[in-house]
């Protein structure tokens, strides 16, 4: 008999993968947590029945919500992760000989507990000298931070259950307080693709664009995630992520990388039509 994973992406649509053995299954206090082995994808982490990240893709998402930022902002220094227990996010930060301290808030301690044993390539620089792990709410966490981080980085699960609050105008509010004059939040914003998350998508863009100056969405392609197409929102008080990006600077870091280029930087902010569109609805 074989085992298949199915997650629903929309009411009538469900992507699935042949599972050939269950790694981990465990309820913790927050969300329930399972790591599959998948001929196709490698290792899979799900929480409560939505996938993560897969072994196979996890790359494009860790690299894109990192190096976009990154390659941005002049002098990154100070990080918050909010979320991203898996490590992958941490991962690609401890690259930066330039960064001194990431802060590392994650919600449920079971997921890293988790990802430590079953996907150690994500979570192997987890233990890195310059990676402080708190357990802890964002929200509460965030609003004792003031004029502290040079870059927010919120890896957050998607706007329903326990990461709601983290795509709300109060939330992005205290990210705003917590970053430096100059500092840059991003954001993953879901896919376009189907109503409902479509519309989430609409509501997180508008209360961030009424919060910082700057506000950008960018795009990647994700086989595993929703339509396979995924957002992520660049917000800023100061810099543009197409006027001030600095390809030179970032290539001369001689950072290998499997999806993110410095030509792909810029065309991931060119978007389609629709959601163009979709976008200006809620900018005016």
């Amino acid at each position: 008999m074989e085992l298949w994973f199915s997650e629903c992406h929309a009411p009538d649509v469900k992507h699935s993968l042949r599972v050939t053995q269950h790694l981990y299954s465990k309820r913790s206090e927050f969300q329930q947590i399972d790591i599959f082995e998948t001929p196709e994808f490698g290792r899979v982490l799900a929480l409560d029945g939505s996938v993560m990240l897969t072994e196979r893709d996890e790359f494009i998402y860790d690299e894109m919500i990192t190096h976009v930022p990154m390659s941005v902002h002049p002098q990154v220094r100070d990080v918050l992760v909010i979320g991203a227990g898996d490590g992958g996010v941490v991962k690609e930060l401890t690259r930066y000989d330039t960064v001194e301290r990431i802060d590392l808030v994650e919600m449920d301690g079971q997921v890293i507990e988790a990802c430590r044993a079953f996907l150690p390539e994500n979570a192997c620089k987890l233990d890195d000298d310059r990676v402080h792990i708190t357990f802890d709410n964002a929200l509460r966490y965030i609003r004792r931070c003031t004029d502290r981080y040079d870059l927010i980085i919120v890896d957050s699960t998607d706007p329903f259950g326990p990461s709601e609050g983290y795509f709300t105008r109060e939330f992005y509010g205290i990210c705003y307080n917590a970053l430096r004059e100059d500092g840059i939040m991003v954001n993953q914003q879901g896919s376009p693709f189907y109503k409902h998350d479509a519309e989430a998508m609409q509501r997180s863009h508008k209360r961030i664009v009424n919060t910082f100056p700057i506000s950008r969405v960018y795009q990647a392609h994700i086989p595993t995630y929703a339509a396979g197409y995924w957002l992520f929102g660049f917000a800023s008080k100061k810099y543009h992520p197409i006027e001030d990006f600095d390809p030179e600077t970032w290539k001369a870091r001689h950072l290998s990388t499997k999806y993110y280029t410095t030509k792909l930087h810029r065309g991931a902010f060119y978007l389609p039509a629709y959601l163009e569109r979709m976008l200006e609805e809620v900018e005016r």
